[in-house]
């Protein structure tokens, strides 16, 4: 009988994870509009994506979460070439997340300070799932979240890493819903 369940867990997590990297979320299809833009600062491509889209109308506002507290607004502009102009009215840049799970917290925090209601979510393609679930468990209800994912090539590492993360977040999830 162990054997059985042990090799039933061990087949479900091998599928799991095969299903996982093999069917990364895309970029989003269409010209669907949104409130607003959350891009979650990591891996290359992220801001310059979310930019692009701002830039083409998609959403008035851009947040970026996750900056490093000592990068100062007028680096970011420089960096990423972004018109003064467009800065103070569309871009804003949030200091405090340094992990997915605080993204959620500082997302969910400008998301009800600006009173949006749909977001376009722009992260990495093997990171979506997890950025999903922690922007969902933190937002006020009723927000829509739209995935975005920035294609990447991520190493088999860290596919493993982030499958193993989101595992964890959904058995964390689970316990909090039964635990009395």
């Amino acid at each position: 009988m162990f054997r059985r369940t042990a090799a039933f867990v061990v087949l479900v997590w091998f599928f799991g994870f095969v299903w996982f990297a093999v069917t990364l979320p895309g970029p989003m299809a269409g010209a669907l509009k949104s409130d607003a833009i959350i891009v979650l600062t990591g891996s290359k491509g992220r801001i310059e994506h979310a930019l692009e889209v701002l830039e083409k109308g998609a959403a008035p506002r851009l947040f970026v979460s996750g900056v490093d507290p000592e990068v100062r607004p007028v680096e970011f502009a420089a960096e990423f070439k972004v018109p003064a102009r467009t800065m103070a009215c569309c871009v804003d840049l949030g200091f405090e997340a340094y992990d997915t799970r605080s993204n959620g917290v500082e997302t969910a925090r400008w998301v009800e300070r600006h009173k949006v209601r749909t977001i376009r979510l722009v992260t990495a393609d093997w990171h979506m799932r997890r950025a999903e679930l922690e922007l969902l468990r933190e937002l006020p209800e009723g927000v829509e979240v739209r995935r975005d994912a920035v294609r990447s090539r991520p190493s088999f590492s860290a596919l493993f890493l982030e499958y193993h993360k989101l595992l964890w977040r959904l058995a964390s999830n689970l316990w909090e819903q039964w635990s009395p």
